[in-house]
């Protein structure tokens, strides 16, 4: 683990100092694998975030960002930023939250009349760092959330309905469904228990997950189609998320984790990272090639205490 965290901890800051600007795969994807990762006691040194905390920390200025032609969607890089700040919030790596209040004010304002936040309008197949209008939405919401849940419940209240309607065909869509109910249902749970709603959802939902993962432990972008580091991570936090089950549910799924994280420790390339996902697979891409390695590391920080016999 802490091979990958190295290889981030030096790709993070570099893109900022070669090329004068700040980058959705860097200094969003990637670095919120680095605040988890710090908060779990791995060595990161403090050069590695300090140009991106500076740069999260002043959301006025994300539209000005210049010369990053890999991401035209100024709505795209708000999410990805944003997302990165909540990590770093949650995280406790920034105190304040103000900045984030300020990010989410202005993500509130791009809210679909459905609940939902587009990201694009092909309806392709999500990837690492273009992420797809479901894990953006969800995104968003655990930004909402952590800015401040009864400022923005409203907001919140209606992309939990959007997701309480979607119907996943891929991995990306039933993982960032299963994240986005699993959080609904930990909040209904501390106010009276979760609706029937929310719960036969997300138990749907999950049962997606499970049965889909390939032989190889891995995940594919759709089922029985061959593993890719990017969806097995994504199925790896969605089941790391899921809520407590009865015992012998629990020790099953802690096989699935396990078999999972073996697929991204197996697949991890020499330096640290992991080949990059991409739609269609097969193609090579720097930014693809950071986001998918932030997303696997991300994945086996929060599994490394679920999975059977599993160690840091």
């Amino acid at each position: 683990m802490q091979r990958a965290i190295d290889y981030l901890a030096q790709e993070v800051p570099r893109w900022s100092k070669e090329n004068h600007c700040f980058s959705c795969h860097n200094n969003g994807d990637a670095a919120r694998a680095l605040y988890l990762a710090r908060k779990l006691d791995y060595h990161v040194p403090e050069n590695a975030l300090a140009d991106t905390t500076a740069w999260l920390l002043r959301p006025a200025g994300w539209d000005d960002n210049k010369g990053d032609p890999g991401f035209s969607d100024k709505t795209l890089a708000r999410i990805q930023f944003a997302a990165a700040l909540s990590q770093a919030v949650a995280t406790g790596v920034v105190s304040g939250r103000e900045p984030l209040l300020a990010a989410a004010g202005v993500l509130l304002a791009e809210q679909q009349a459905d609940g939902s936040w587009s990201v694009d309008d092909s309806g392709a197949l999500g990837s690492p760092a273009t992420y797809g209008v479901t894990l953006a939405t969800y995104a968003v919401r655990q930004a909402l959330v952590t800015a401040g849940q009864n400022r923005f419940s409203d907001a919140i209240a209606r992309a939990d309905a959007w997701f309480l309607k979607q119907r996943p065909r891929t991995t990306l869509d039933a993982s960032a469904l299963a994240l986005a109910l699993a959080a609904r249902h930990r909040d209904e749970q501390g106010v009276g228990g979760a609706s029937d709603a929310v719960s036969d959802k997300l138990r749907e939902t999950l049962k997606w997950v499970l049965e889909t993962q390939a032989s190889d432990g891995g995940w594919g972008p759709y089922p029985k189609s061959p593993s890719e580091a990017f969806d097995t991570a994504m199925a790896l936090l969605a089941l790391a998320e899921a809520p407590h089950m009865h015992a012998a549910d629990n020790v099953a799924m802690a096989q699935k984790i396990t078999a999972g994280r073996r697929y991204l420790v197996t697949t991890q390339l020499r330096e640290g990272g992991w080949r990059e996902t991409t739609r269609p697979s097969g193609n090579h891409s720097y930014a693809q090639h950071i986001s998918t390695s932030g997303w696997a590391a991300l994945a086996l920080l929060k599994t490394q205490r679920l999975a059977a016999g599993g160690t840091r």
